[in-house]
């Protein structure tokens, strides 16, 4: 537990991190502790029936809720902590990138939904696969943001 609590201490007092860079990590962590309560929720109240059966639009309008008030107030915090703020021309084109790559996965869930309405999925299976493209499409374009800070980035 501890080595968490260095690594988050580290991460937003380091000076070489960006602003930019700690928005990447709030919002990918964000996006998959809400989607692991949505599916603890979920999968807790089945029990034992269909999953289609389970109640779950104020669970997934909860989760969605949540990850967005905790991505804003934690940029927040860590802006305000770590007192920068400011953007450069490498942080915009990165941030482009990494909305590119995430936007993949928003196309995928489209489709996906799509193709479920076609074959008369039930609303449930509709809704999930939408939530878990936009949740994969965040975590992409975090993971995309963290690589292309750490690794180099190499404009189009």
């Amino acid at each position: 537990m501890s080595k968490i609590f260095d690594l988050m201490f580290g991460l937003f007092y380091f000076e070489e991190v960006t602003h930019e860079e700690k928005r990447a990590w709030i919002l990918g962590i964000a996006a998959i502790a809400s989607y692991a309560v949505y599916l603890v929720v979920i999968l807790g109240r089945a029990g034992g029936r269909p999953l289609a059966e389970v109640p779950y639009v104020a669970v997934l309008l909860w989760a969605v809720g949540a990850s967005i008030v905790v991505s804003i107030v934690a940029s927040i915090l860590a802006a305000v902590i770590s007192k920068d703020g400011g953007k450069d021309q490498r942080d915009r084109e990165i941030g482009r990138f990494g909305e590119y790559v995430g936007h993949a996965f928003v196309v995928v869930g489209a489709v996906a939904a799509l193709l479920l309405a076609m074959a008369e999925a039930p609303q449930f299976w509709i809704a999930n696969a939408v939530y878990l493209c936009f949740t994969l499409s965040a975590i992409l374009g975090s993971v995309a943001r963290i690589f292309a800070y750490r690794r180099g980035f190499q404009p189009w």
